[in-house]
């Protein structure tokens, strides 16, 4: 099922409900070549759902990282990378999306692996989150984004992120009407992605406060594999 479809028949309401956990792959059988972590238990495909899978590759997608210059390639992270979708004037599910890898962050300086790890997250309020914006707001929320392997991410235009983080990455985000509120917000859906160093899904976890223990432990089995 086309990620596009998948999002119109289900609808944004559905969706932003929607917190499905960690996911694997029924179907593509008890190992996949391309990945790491085992398959986790769902009742579902890889295919049937909008986002990027367990054993999927994600989309050949470069996207600027306004902080550090140039841009970054999200299947080419070179290390294990932790992805996920925001916008930083969000005052509800977002601060804990950056939180909880913020946390991962903290664990992964405290045990000398960060750099074994990658963070990416990427807005999809670009007419807002300049780099200016981006840099007070890790401030804000105690990131290191001088080093460290986090960068955060900034599509083009708001079209280009239509594209990238609803088309390709499946994760539906609608502003508030109306159009010329200064203050608008967004409703959208949550999803983090766990991508191994040539860009296969090893976890998505689909809901608004993943569990940073849970992605740790994931990401420890990963680095030491």
């Amino acid at each position: 099922m086309d990620r596009r479809t998948f999002i119109r028949s289900t609808g944004a309401a559905a969706a932003v409900g929607t917190t499905a956990g960690c996911l694997g792959a029924v179907g593509l059988g008890d190992a996949n070549p391309n990945v790491v972590l085992a398959e986790p238990d769902r009742p579902f495909e890889s295919e049937d759902v909008p986002y990027p899978a367990w054993g999927q590759r994600i989309a050949d997608v470069s996207l600027p990282a306004p902080l550090a210059g140039g841009s970054r390639n999200l299947r080419d992270l070179g290390t294990p990378g932790l992805l996920t979708f925001f916008y930083s004037h969000c005052q509800t599910v977002c601060p804990v999306l950056i939180g909880t890898l913020r946390n991962v962050q903290a664990h992964a300086q405290t045990n000398e692996y960060a750099d074994e790890v990658a963070f990416a997250p990427v807005t999809f309020d670009p007419a807002r989150d300049t780099a200016d914006r981006l840099e007070a707001y890790g401030e804000e929320m105690n990131v290191t984004t001088a080093a460290d392997g986090w960068q955060f991410l900034r599509p083009e235009s708001k079209e280009r992120a239509k594209t990238v983080v609803q088309e390709q990455f499946g994760v539906d985000f609608r502003r508030t009407e109306p159009e010329d509120m200064e203050t608008y917000m967004f409703a959208h859906t949550s999803l983090t992605l766990l991508v191994n160093a040539d860009g296969y899904v090893e976890r998505a976890y689909q809901t608004s406060s993943p569990d940073q223990g849970a992605i740790i432990d994931d990401l420890t089995e990963l680095r030491e594999a």
